[in-house]
């Protein structure tokens, strides 16, 4: 499609007012007559090692088990090593994105009835799901191109997007089943996925290419089509395009990196909040008049560099979470070693919470907390809300990434190695 005939649907999509979701961080309902049979649990996943530990999901978040999301490890291996062209991008995740590991879990969500997780894989390129009783595999579903990212699931539990970051896709796979549902095309790089709360819709943001040395801001053309895409969730139909470029330029913000990170929604659905790269902060954008409305600017840690090509993965800050009542935010400033509660009406700062790169922020299942996964010390960390104060941290495996809320059975052990 042309450029100008892009750019002019964009511009009419944009007048179009989408109902949106509420905070990210939601646990997969607990549906059907066992619903209270079922514990709600956070799932870490830890991308290193290729497993999740499983922890309460309030209180002193003690840990409950541990799940082996790659017990097919040898057979993909076998399957990566008889296939140069798969041999080569299995490597180049691990010398770029992997920071010289293999990425084993990137994100995850347990089914409705609590007897299974589904995780992508991003070295293995796939989505699996992993029986929690036996820890065997239910299910493969290889994505297309090369890696697998960050999900989402519906907020009824049955269905959950898949990123396949190297092919600009994401697939939408019914998740007891493992078939595709649909899938649709997205710009660079497609990272971050939200279902809206109706379920109608799904919100995808792209971040384009942010392996590469080229970070310097008169370099910024070479990173790639990076936009928000949201499409219907049933006809899987492209509805509107949101590029943060044109409303960063408006503000006069030219120099700011476009590449939407992890947001979050505001629960009266009005304003979404979103991270992007390089930047120590987020922004505040009106969805009724598609403009960014605020900025705010954390502050920087006087031991971390300006050096962009320092940043992993051009992150900055990576992590945004929302309490329930709309009140607070709470952000992870990965390369500034921090955590903070910002009022979301004031936008000002709590307590800068000491944490070793923290990359990802949820809530916990009270509502109470924001949960920080600290990849630099292999914890998690607890932030109380209210007072901006840490209140727990909980040793985890190797580089905890994403925190997600689920459910088990209520008397759920960790399956037998």
């Amino acid at each position: 499609m042309p450029a100008s005939r892009t750019r002019h649907l964009c511009s009419v999509a944009a007048a179009l007012v989408l109902t949106v979701t509420a905070p990210a961080a939601v646990a997969t309902a607990a549906t059907g007559p066992d619903a209270a049979a079922l514990r709600e649990v956070m799932f870490v996943g830890n991308n290193w090692d290729g497993t999740a530990d499983v922890i309460k999901s309030g209180g002193d978040f003690a840990k409950i088990g541990r799940i082996d999301v790659v017990p097919d490890k040898d057979e993909r291996m076998a399957e990566i090593n008889a296939d140069p062209i798969r041999w080569i991008a299995f490597m180049t995740v691990r010398n770029s994105v992997g920071e010289g590991h293999d990425q084993f879990v990137d994100d995850m969500y347990s089914t409705p009835d609590g007897t299974s997780v589904v995780v992508s894989r991003p070295s293995f390129a796939d989505v699996v799901s992993i029986n929690l009783t036996t820890g065997a595999v239910n299910w493969r579903f290889p994505v297309s191109g090369f890696r697998s990212d960050h999900m989402a699931v519906s907020p009824d539990g049955t269905r959950v997007a898949v990123s396949a970051s190297t092919s600009n896709t994401v697939h939408v796979l019914d998740i007891t089943t493992g078939k595709q549902l649909g899938s649709y095309s997205t710009g660079d790089k497609p990272h971050e996925n939200i279902f809206t709360k109706d379920g109608k819709y799904i919100w995808t943001m792209s971040i384009g290419d942010v392996n590469t040395a080229l970070d310097a801001t008169w370099l910024d053309w070479t990173k790639g089509d990076r936009r928000i895409t949201v499409v219907d969730a049933t006809t899987f139909q492209q509805v509107k395009v949101i590029d943060m470029r044109q409303r960063l330029d408006a503000i006069g913000l030219t120099g700011y990196s476009d590449a939407v990170r992890p947001a979050v929604f505001s629960p009266d659905e009005s304003k979404l909040y979103f991270q992007v790269s390089f930047f120590n902060g987020f922004f505040e954008y009106d969805i009724a008049t598609d403009r960014i409305t605020r900025t705010k600017t954390l502050p920087k840690n006087p031991a971390t560099s300006d050096d962009r090509t320092t940043f992993v993965n051009d992150s900055r800050h990576h992590g945004l979470s929302m309490s329930p009542d709309g009140g607070k935010l709470c952000v992870a400033g990965t390369m500034d070693d921090y955590a903070t509660v910002v009022d979301r009406a004031t936008l000002q700062e709590g307590p800068l919470v000491t944490a070793s790169k923290p990359y990802w922020a949820t809530v916990s299942g009270d509502g109470k907390s924001c949960v920080v996964s600290e990849s630099g010390t292999d914890q998690v960390t607890a932030i109380d809300f209210a007072t901006g104060r840490k209140v727990v941290s909980v040793p985890v495996g190797d580089h905890p990434q994403r925190v997600r809320l689920g459910h088990v059975a209520a008397d759920w052990t960790s399956p037998a190695s």
